[in-house]
């Protein structure tokens, strides 16, 4: 099927909400759900988008939605939408550096911020990073930000409670909000997605309303997504995949999502029974843990998306055969480039294991060596990426846009190789991310923030194998002239500061860190000192 020819996520909804009102597309909770149908969250997002253009948001401004999945983070999403302003999600797992970084880059001017994990009040987080409030704004740090919206029940300095956004919402006419809504154009921008990069500093990916809807409409029609799953989102909405092949994904194909907040295997396993789920997305690590821990007896799931650069086979013959599922699928994607390639019916158990499949229509592919030249099939060479998915470029970079993308095409930075029918492998990264129980972690960004800690010269993170992660972070550390660096002193210092799966868990103090031929650290030295080398 054709993606419809909405190209905004405001026109979609609203086609939606006209011809399927009832169709529940939320669930939350396991005693009394909540439910909510087309037409309510059409409404909600309307009261939320005239409450912000009531607080002065204007079509392009930048608002940021902090919380863990949920219903309310759903709402705020397509309430900005509708507003025309840019959606700028923060993970869950921010800690207040981490989030006035991005509020900061990105010049974000509204924030609706949740409860976090354990119900920290994740406003609060701020104040250490971006100092108390000033005139006119809630933080001193925060210059553009105008104003910060907390759960109802909250209290915090300069902060507003969403009954207030709603009251403001009375001050502008439906008609206005409506007319907001439908301006907002196809080359717009829906969204800016934090990503790690080797730089040290997050960077903000600029996506555009048409091609995200049409690389997810894409990604569900292969996925089979549509009317009648059920879908928990276990992906963080933070996170490009929780936000496009969740949020939107499950939205448009009008199938009902359930966020899920944390993940645990056995809450993972009563959901999937007693909501009767039918589609599970997540890494290798969520479907191992899964049937290791956790009884699945009749359940109605019939198609897994396994997205990593490489799936045991093992895992895909005990998807199949153990559960009994219709479709194992395996994919690639990036930020930047939206989805790339993916697996199709039909592939056998051996392609789905080893590849991340065939480019999705509108997308090419490339592979490439130190000469920019292509390479034979079954050659490594970087990864090139050409189509409507690429994205705009990094929000305020334009040098580093240009880094990445040049004469249309998308460098990567992973190594794969292409198979004699064109299906696509990732066989190693040129940038050092590693993945850690399905989020991406940078060690320049972890070895900046580890370097605010105070009694460290030098650091260096590499990612070591685990077995129920797939990758963590080790951090060799030299401690500043006369100071005395305490492994677990940083340690606990890292996770009170940063989100926890950039917190390393190990961390070795050294004399001096190994040095290559060039004068840089050499990470494959130390990799050696680790159980992997």
């Amino acid at each position: 099927m054709e993606v419809p020819d909405w190209r905004t996520v405001p026109r979609m909804l609203r086609d939606l909400a006209d011809g399927h009102p009832c169709d529940i597309v939320v669930t939350e909770g396991t005693e009394g759900p909540v439910r909510l149908s087309l037409a309510g969250l059409r409404s909600r997002a309307g009261d939320v988008a005239r409450g912000l253009i009531a607080l002065g948001v204007r079509p392009g401004d930048r608002v940021a939605v902090w919380g863990p999945n949920d219903v309310d983070w759903v709402v705020g999403a397509f309430g900005v939408w509708d507003a025309g302003a840019v959606l700028v999600p923060l993970s869950s797992r921010f800690k207040g550096v981490e989030a006035a970084e991005v509020l900061r880059s990105t010049g974000t001017s509204v924030l609706i911020t949740g409860h976090g994990h354990d119900g920290v009040v994740l406003a609060g987080l701020l104040g250490g990073a971006a100092g108390g409030p000033a005139p006119g704004r809630p933080f001193a740090g925060l210059p553009d930000l105008r104003h910060v919206i907390v759960p109802q029940g909250v209290d915090h300095p300069g902060a507003s409670r969403p009954a207030q956004l709603l009251a403001a919402s009375s001050r502008v006419g439906r008609a206005e909000a409506e007319e907001r809504a439908l301006a907002v154009r196809p080359d717009d921008l829906c969204e800016i997605i934090s990503t790690s990069g080797t730089t040290g500093t997050p960077k903000g990916v600029m996506l555009e309303h048409s091609p995200v809807l049409r690389a997810y409409w894409d990604w569900a029609e292969i996925v089979t997504l549509g009317p009648g799953d059920r879908y928990p989102v276990i992906a963080p909405f933070a996170h490009g995949f929780g936000l496009n092949a969740g949020l939107l994904a499950s939205v448009m194909r009008r199938a009902t999502m359930t966020p899920v907040r944390v993940f645990d295997a056995e809450s993972l396993a009563g959901l999937i029974r007693d909501r009767g789920v039918t589609v599970l997305a997540g890494p290798p690590t969520l479907f191992h843990r899964l049937l290791e821990e956790a009884e699945l007896d009749g359940h109605a799931l019939r198609v897994a998306i396994c997205g990593a650069a490489s799936v045991p086979p093992e895992l895909v013959r005990r998807l199949t055969d153990r559960l009994g599922l219709e479709r194992v699928i395996n994919a690639y994607g990036l930020m930047e480039g939206t989805v790339v390639s993916m697996t199709r019916a039909g592939d056998p158990v051996e392609v789905i294991a080893s590849s991340a499949g065939r480019p999705v229509p509108g997308m090419e592919v490339r592979i490439v060596g130190e000469d920019g030249r292509d390479l034979p099939a079954g050659e490594r060479g970087e990864i090139l990426v050409r189509g409507y998915g690429v994205m705009r470029g990094y929000w305020g970079e334009p040098g580093r846009t240009a880094e990445v993308i040049r004469d249309g095409w998308l460098h990567t930075g992973d190594i794969g190789t292409l198979g004699p029918r064109g299906d696509l492998s990732i066989v190693d990264r040129k940038k050092e991310l590693f993945i850690t129980g399905g989020f991406n972690v940078s060690p320049a960004e972890v070895e900046g923030l580890l370097l605010r800690e105070g009694s460290l010269a030098q650091v260096a993170v590499v990612g070591v194998p685990d077995p129920r992660l797939g990758e963590v972070g080790w951090a060799f550390v030299v401690p500043r002239r006369g100071t005395a660096a305490d492994p677990d002193a940083i340690i606990a210092w890292a996770r009170a500061t940063m989100s926890n799966y950039k917190v390393p868990r190990r961390v070795i103090v050294v004399d001096a860190l190994p040095v290559n031929a060039n004068g840089k650290i050499d990470k494959r030295a130390l990799r050696a000192r680790t159980p992997a080398g």
